[in-house]
């Protein structure tokens, strides 16, 4: 069984390898480059009125998931990103759809209207994902250079809370 809570600050090692192994693996995130639990600290410190953070712990407490949204520069004020991270080799179980019904209601408690996902296009698990979700496409970016000079296509897709 999934369980979903916020984060405490002792999670944010496990969150780290958690991202670590995806980074690592390519193909699925636009992050290149390895993150410290310290990273996702700072990361959850920012924006706390405007951000929403949720862990999902399988039966042994052990992290293998976790989900925020925030705000972003390049999306109006009504709308929020979101990013979604689940344990290498659990994806399909869940983990995703308890995780999202604990952010959406958090985005909504937030007063967003929308909720704004950019996944490369390249990424069919991260789309398929969003899709099952109920999120739409609305943008399209191509030609995108990620950190380690990679040139990837995103997709923007758009959840009205």
């Amino acid at each position: 069984m999934i369980k979903v809570r916020r984060p405490i600050a002792l999670d944010a090692a496990d969150m780290a390898r958690l991202l670590n192994e995806i980074i690592k693996i390519g193909g699925t995130t636009a992050m290149t480059r390895a993150v410290t639990g310290d990273d996702l600290k700072q990361w959850m410190a920012s924006n706390p009125d405007q951000s929403a953070w949720h862990v999902a712990l399988d039966s042994d407490e052990k992290v293998v998931g976790f989900q925020w949204i925030s705000p972003h520069p390049d999306l109006p004020t009504e709308a929020c990103d979101i990013a979604t991270f689940v344990q290498v080799g659990r994806t399909g179980l869940g983990i995703g759809s308890a995780l999202f019904s604990a952010t959406s209601d958090a985005a909504n408690q937030l007063g967003y209207i929308w909720i704004n996902a950019t996944i490369r296009a390249d990424n069919t698990g991260g789309l398929t994902y969003y899709q099952s979700r109920g999120f739409r496409d609305w943008h399209y970016d191509e030609g995108v250079a990620l950190a380690s000079g990679q040139i990837v296509d995103k997709i923007s897709k758009r959840y009205d809370i």
